[in-house]
């Protein structure tokens, strides 16, 4: 049952494979690596590092600078940055060399490779940049789920083309892979009052601490109010429980920024907050277009923070500066929601998979707020019957909004399907495949999450449909499907 549906999918030959090689670095700070409760042990590695002769320092430096200068940019400048980190354990000594600095900075440092163990779920859209693309190709951008030591995830970023005649090819990757800097951003009241809500918090309390910061306000700004809050707290009793809950809603609101020097396939979102600090999963990006014209790119993803999950929105203009704020409200609940690529009757919308089974419908006036959701799809066929959901964002076409499904069958096994829904009723369902799209096959069935095959996004080219799908998350592949046979199928 988990054969392709009337043989319309071609697997392509491009594909990408989980490269151990591609590392990130990230501070590391002894005694305080995840699994030790201990105080860190800093302050003797420092002394250590002190009494070392200049001899050497010089010949441990060139060792570490001779296997690690190819691997990352900037090498030095990581050194010096994590060096600064320990600047107040130095006890006020004359300035270090630049060779016992660097050192430094190396001994507080650790490789993270991000895709050590796995390479999945990948969702792809139109690259903003088109230019010096051949005369009927696309140039795309494809988010992927990189994987490394203890599960944790990261969002990862490759390029491609499809040309005229529907065929895909994938750039290879930059040489390096580097985080970006993260820095502030701004808050949004509605995010914040939605989920007190939700919480059962106080409104009064809420009221005052929003009531005068207006709709849009900054990290700086919240403080002083909550400050505020708290020296007349008490006279409210639920102030301090509700202080706690704004900061932590507070929290899953920053930005990301990255050199321009930098490469899009070199760039890495990594786990910026508390909420997110197991893993940024399943990013299903799209190119979203609103009334007025105006594109921005938006993403929708899971945080994990290691027993909670939550979602959370990405936007950006350029995929080089982004931020990620909460999803809030029930149909935001679990994991799943896509958004629909613009405004329909005048809201947003999104598939949501809040009841963690079935395909669904939700609008909204704020991007960030999903009150409720209709289901529009449940699980029927035997290759779907422990669950439904999407894989990605619908795309438009003149028959209807095409929507990549997923459904899991007998040995838990993930197939994709399709779904078509009306252009200006999403809850109106004209047609769905009885069969998979895309299954499994022998030669995608091992890996690190065997017998699935999945995707978080496709798009629509050449009178094609480009499925980019994780193969148990051993690696990513591509598969092109006629766009007009397969809507065909499904309204028959």
């Amino acid at each position: 049952m988990t054969s392709t549906a009337t043989g319309l999918a071609t697997r392509s030959a491009a594909r990408i494979a989980a490269d151990p090689g591609r590392v990130v670095t990230q501070l590391f700070v002894p005694g305080q690596e995840g699994f030790e409760h201990q105080e860190s042990r800093a302050g003797l590695v420092v002394k250590r590092l002190l009494a070392l002769s200049d001899v050497d320092v010089e010949a441990s430096l060139n060792d570490v600078l001779e296997r690690f200068d190819g691997r990352h940019r900037d090498l030095a400048g990581i050194f010096y940055r994590h060096a600064a980190e320990l600047a107040d354990r130095l006890d006020g000594r004359s300035e270090l060399s630049h060779s016992r600095k660097m050192l430094l900075g190396a001994t507080f440092t650790s490789e993270y490779a991000i895709e050590g163990a796995a390479l999945c779920n990948p969702s792809i859209v139109a690259h903003p940049d088109q230019s010096g693309v051949a005369a009927g190709s696309l140039r795309y951008v494809m988010s992927v789920r990189a994987i490394g030591e203890g599960h944790r995830s990261s969002i990862g970023f490759r390029t491609g083309v499809v040309d005229a005649a529907g065929e895909v090819t994938i750039d290879e990757p930059a040489p390096y892979a580097s985080t970006g800097y993260v820095k502030p951003a701004l808050l949004d009241a509605a995010v914040f009052r939605a989920e007190l809500d939700r919480l059962g918090n106080a409104r009064e309390t809420a009221q005052y601490v929003f009531g005068s910061l207006g709709e849009v306000f900054t990290r700086s700004d919240l403080n002083e109010r909550l400050d505020t809050l708290r020296s007349h707290s008490r006279t409210r009793e639920c102030a301090h429980g509700t202080i706690d809950h704004i900061r932590a809603i507070a929290t899953r609101c920053y930005g990301v920024e990255f050199p321009y020097e930098t490469e899009l396939s070199e760039r890495v979102l990594w786990p910026s907050m508390e909420a997110e600090q197991a893993g940024m999963e399943d990013a299903r990006m799209l190119r979203f277009v609103d009334d007025d014209g105006t594109v921005t790119y938006y993403g929708t993803y899971t945080a994990y923070s290691g027993s909670l999950i939550s979602q959370q929105l990405l936007e950006t203009a350029d995929f080089r500066s982004f931020t990620s704020t909460p999803l809030v409200g029930r149909a935001a609940a679990n994991k799943g929601l896509a958004l629909f690529p613009r405004r329909i009757n005048g809201r947003f919308a999104a598939m949501s998979r809040s009841d963690r089974e079935t395909n669904s419908i939700a609008f909204t006036d704020h991007l960030s707020v999903w009150p409720d959701a209709s289901p529009c799809q449940r699980p029927t066929e035997s290759w779907e019957v422990l669950q439904l959901g999407n894989c990605g964002p619908p795309i438009e076409t003149d028959a209807g909004w095409l929507v990549l499904t997923h459904g899991v069958g007998p040995m838990r096994t993930y197939s994709i399907g399709a779904l078509l829904l009306d252009l200006d009723d999403p809850t109106r369902v004209l047609g769905r495949l009885k069969r998979p799209l895309l299954g499994p096959i022998p030669g995608e069935q091992d890996g690190y999450v065997p017998n699935v095959v999945y995707s978080c996004g496709g798009l629509v080219h050449a009178d094609t449909l480009v499925i980019p799908y994780g193969m148990c998350d051993a690696a990513i592949g591509m598969a092109t499907v006629p766009l007009a046979q397969l809507l065909d199928v499904i309204v028959t």
